[in-house]
Parts: C-alpha cells; structure tokens; sequence
C-alpha cells in the first residue's frame, strides 16, 4: 500500500497484529487492547500536504511521519477504544485546491480534525476554513509568525518553529560569523515576507544594515537575476529564506556564481531533504534546524529513527518527518484527554500539553502554549559538514531552548476567544 493510500485503509485484528509486530515498543503513551474494544468506528485526521510541486519532499515527509504516529497508536488500541484513520489530501502547496479539500475532508469524509502544510499561505487559509467549520486545525509545517500570532484562533495549533523562532535561533552566529551586511533572497509570499522581516529585525538592533532583499516567486527555478544582484551588491552574507526545491536551486547555481568563495552564505531553515539533494559543492554554510535525526544523548531518538527507517525503506526521518510524527500523537493525546472529539474541548485539552519524551525526541520541554498556540520546543543551529555522507549531512553546534528566545503572547498580538 503506497503511503498516500490510506482513504481506503481498514483497520481489523490482522491489521492491528501485523503493526503490532512492525512498530515494537517504541511508545507506551496509549493503553493497550487487545482490540479495539468499544468501537470500530475510526476517528479520522484529515491530513493536506503537498505531494507535487516544489513542497512535495517536505509535504511526503510528513505523510509518513504522521502514519508512523497512527501505526503506533493503533498498535496500542487507538484512541478512547477507536482506530485512527488518516486520510490524506493533495495541496499543491495551493491556497485555494486547499481549502477545498479542507473542506471536502470535513464536509463529505467527515473528518475530526485537519492538520498539514508547508506552505504558510495555506496553513492561513486553511486555518480560517476550519475555523468556520468549527475544526481543530494542526499547522504542521507552515511557520509564517501570523498562524499563532495575529492570526491566531482557537481552533488552531501550530508544530513547526514561528519564523521568529527560526531566525532568533542563528541570527548572532551567522552576524559574528559573516558580518553586518546581508543580501536576501526571500521568496515572494507569507514565509518569505515572514523570515525578512523577523531577520532585519535583529539585524538592525545589532547595527547591521541591508544590501538588498531579492523577491523571487515560489516555485522560481533560475535565480541567476538575484544572485547577479547578490554579487554586485558585495555583501558579507548571502541570507537564503527559501525552501525546498526554491533553496536546493538557489544554492546550486549560487555555487556556479561562485558566491560562496566571496560572502558567506546561510540561512534561517536548512533541511534534510535539501541536504540530500544537494551535490557536494553546494553544502556549506550556516543554518538552523528545527529537529534533527541524530541526538545521542536524548532518551527514544533512537529508537524512533529505527522505527521510522524500517517503516520507510531504510530513509531517515528529517524534521518534517518529526513534524507529521508529533502533531498526530498531539491530536491523539488531546483527544484522550478531553475523552471527547467536541472540538472546544480538545483544544482545552491541547492548550499546555507536554509532548511526551516518546514524542517530544528533543532535550528541552515541548509544550504547546495555552496563550497562542504555538508548540514551544528546541532549535539546532549549526553548519553543513563538508564532504559529509547522508544522512550525517550537519553538525548541530548548539541546542537552543525556544523558550529562551520566542516573544511573548502579547508581543505577537495574539488574542484567542472561544465561541460562545
């Protein structure tokens, strides 16, 4: 069965025995049953990632992460004596094709929640669409800071790092590395405005100025235009906001130009599928990560890397994987807790949930904050491994505690009501 194929999934005994035998021990969150004693009836996450278009390594990552998390739970007897089901929808990484399969999720397969997205335009509109159909929304991957800041709503909770989260984790290693004046190249939306505005922020208080701020449309495949403009403008770092497919062709033909040899060269997000993309010649700089694979020292990692591998072909988890992963077992957690699926009091039960360390796989407490949302977790900063081999493609440097770094509730402008 493709990882894609689960709107059809069935779950019974067989079923339950063979993931049993697949996922081991690797969690003990759930009670185990012998079977799923008080109903058949699934409770079902509708899940809208990309799986084309320039997101869709990032967008399949999740998928899987999040299917690892619903073997696991099924294999312990699924959530309040039901299966999970996941059924899964195609974004594009588009606003409107979206917020119709929200809709479609919700409306005909009747879902009980929604989660997804790597894109943050459609994590927004996504958002306000399970808001009006009175749904709790996951923002798994979208980090623009307007999802859990001025945009926020009750219904909606957030796994993926806040831009500012991003950019506060590497900002003072990059500006002690490279310097004070930087070049981006943004990608023209959300995220991209997001990631800029967060940077120049801490930019212009450490007194650093702007050389230039390249807009490029999602989904550009030349950047030769910018990285001219990059070059002319003789900055000491080059700042790269994109992602995915947008960052793996910025840094190859940033490799052409030669630019590294003259400025250096990072970024807020650095991310294991680009890494593994990239030839050898284009892996350098600094980043940050938001998770990552290996972390000796941290209790389940491990065991979770090898669940995941033999759940997958033998591939590594990346942070995306970690997302779809964690967001799941969130759900599932909340839904326990609250021993309901009225959507209010899920939301109640998520606001100050603490991941598990069977869930939480990061060194510092994982907590989704009760004022906006906004799952409050670890950053990993570092540099690419010259001639590394995959996946041991980065060397974390530091560990940063987000709650060290994020702004409050008030900062952000967030202000969540409940409907009456």
């Amino acid at each position: 069965m493709s990882i894609f194929d689960f709107e059809d999934y069935k779950i019974n005994r067989r079923t339950l025995l063979k993931t049993s035998a697949a996922v081991g021990a690797s969690t003990l969150l759930y009670p185990a049953m012998s079977a799923f004693a008080k109903s058949d009836d699934p409770i079902k996450i509708g899940q809208i990632d990309p799986q084309t278009g320039t997101y869709a390594a990032l967008g399949g990552n999740q998928i899987a992460g999040a299917r690892l998390a619903v073997d696991q739970i099924n294999a312990k007897g699924g959530v309040m004596g039901r299966p999970l089901q996941l059924l899964v929808e195609d974004s594009a990484a588009n606003v409107g094709q979206s917020v119709q399969k929200a809709r479609k999720l919700v409306n005909r397969d009747k879902v009980h929640f929604l989660m997804g997205a790597v894109s943050s335009s459609v994590a927004l509109a996504v958002s306000q669409a399970a808001q009006d159909m009175n749904t709790i929304y996951m923002d798994i991957g979208g980090h623009a800071d307007a999802v859990t800041g001025d945009k926020c709503s009750w219904n909606t909770f957030r796994t993926c790092s806040t831009t500012w989260l991003l950019t506060a984790g590497d900002f003072q290693a990059i500006f002690d590395k490279y310097g004070k004046r930087w070049y981006f190249i943004t990608p023209d939306y959300s995220f991209g405005h997001a990631l800029h505005h967060d940077y120049l922020t801490q930019l212009k208080k450490a007194g650093g100025t702007e050389a230039g701020n390249a807009l490029a449309p999602l989904g550009t495949t030349d950047f030769s235009s910018y990285l001219i403009k990059a070059k002319s403008a003789n900055p000491d770092a080059l700042i790269v906001l994109g992602a995915g497919d947008d960052m793996i062709n910025t840094l190859k033909q940033a490799t052409q130009f030669g630019l590294n040899k003259s400025m250096g060269v990072g970024g807020p997000m650095m991310e294991l599928e680009v890494l593994q993309s990239l030839p050898d010649a284009a892996r350098y700089g600094m980043w940050n990560m938001e998770w990552y694979w290996d972390q000796p020292n941290v209790p389940h990692v491990a065991d979770f890397v090898d669940a995941y591998r033999k759940a997958n072909g033998g591939k590594t988890p990346t942070a995306r994987s970690w997302f779809g992963f964690a967001s799941a077992h969130a759900l599932a957690l909340a839904t326990e807790k609250a021993k309901s699926l009225d959507a209010q009091k899920v939301a109640k039960a998520l606001e100050g949930l603490e991941l598990p360390p069977e869930v939480a796989l990061q060194p510092n407490k994982a907590i989704y904050r009760a004022g906006d949302h906004q799952l409050i977790g670890s950053e990993y900063p570092g540099t690419i491994k010259s001639g590394g081999k995959y996946p041991d493609l980065f060397q974390v440097t530091d560990v940063v505690d987000s709650s060290k770094i994020a702004r409050s509730v008030e900062e952000k402008g967030c202000r969540i009501t409940y409907p009456s």
